[in-house]
């Protein structure tokens, strides 16, 4: 199966030219890359948001194998829907689904799906695409969407994601595609943030599901960060990184009702 570009010319450049100067020219040059086992980084408009992943995405050792794991904005597939064979487009570049993995990670789960049409027009893991690609020709990808569900569900697809890479016996990434608070004004918006943060700062799963639920923190992409934080912590996570925060009044200078974003590494 082949998945064409759905937002390339809107979220980000359609030219492959541009992006890989937006790439060069916002990521963090001369910096020892590390080796990480997720990160939280936001899908945003390019002009919004895209500084903030290319910061993370310039610091660390992109691996061969990345699973990432977005939500679903567009209401359409299953709960929990896998691409699971085929590669995916974006200008310049194309990139196969690592459809070892993803079979594998099938085989052991009751609630993920095979479902292309909720990847279909999602933009939330196409984004992250062409910085990925920048640093590493060779990745493959496991791409999966998410509706919201109840904890026990997160806890359980984290732990097969992390058994799955550890029976693979290769390093892999687990991306966790999100912003944060959305259309609050800067000061409230960083306020909810900022308990989001010191949740996934003690790579407390739980703890990160009910901040958002009991605080009604718009974070779009909670399951998923909840499922990354799970995966991580059993495959030996130790500690968290906050490397940038912003918000969209940064860029427009409107600073009453933001999208804010963070950049986060697990290690």
């Amino acid at each position: 199966m082949i998945r064409e570009p759905a937002v390339a010319g809107t979220f980000y450049p359609s030219d492959p030219i541009e992006i890989n100067q937006f790439i060069k020219i916002t990521s963090k040059n001369n910096i020892k890359k590390e080796e990480v086992l997720g990160a939280i980084v936001p899908h945003a408009g390019y002009i919004y948001s895209g500084k903030v992943a290319s910061i993370v995405f310039s610091q660390i050792k992109i691996p061969d194998t990345v699973i990432i794991l977005a939500p679903n904005h567009t209401g359409i597939g299953a709960s929990v829907s896998i691409w699971n064979d085929g590669k995916w487009l974006f200008p310049g570049g194309e990139i196969e689904i690592d459809s070892t993995f993803t079979n594998n990670l099938l085989n052991k789960s009751d609630y993920i799906e095979i479902s292309p049409e909720a990847h279909k027009y999602e933009h939330s893991i196409e984004v992250e695409l062409p910085f990925l690609y920048f640093y590493n020709k060779n990745i493959k990808i496991v791409p999966l969407v998410f509706f919201p569900f109840d904890y026990r569900y997160c806890l359980n697809i984290g732990e097969l994601i992390a058994d799955t890479i550890i029976e693979s016996g290769k390093p892999a990434l687990i991306i966790a595609s999100s912003d944060m608070s959305h259309y609050l004004n800067a000061d409230e918006a960083k306020q909810l943030d900022n308990l989001a943060f010191n949740a996934i700062e003690k790579l407390d799963s739980k703890e990160l599901y009910l901040t958002v639920k009991n605080n009604n923190i718009s974070m779009c992409g909670y399951i998923p960060a909840t499922i990354m934080l799970a995966a991580t912590k059993k495959l030996g996570a130790v500690k968290s990184e906050l490397l940038i925060y912003s918000n969209s009044g940064d860029i427009n200078n409107d600073y009453s009702s933001v999208v804010s974003y963070a950049g986060i590494i697990i290690k």
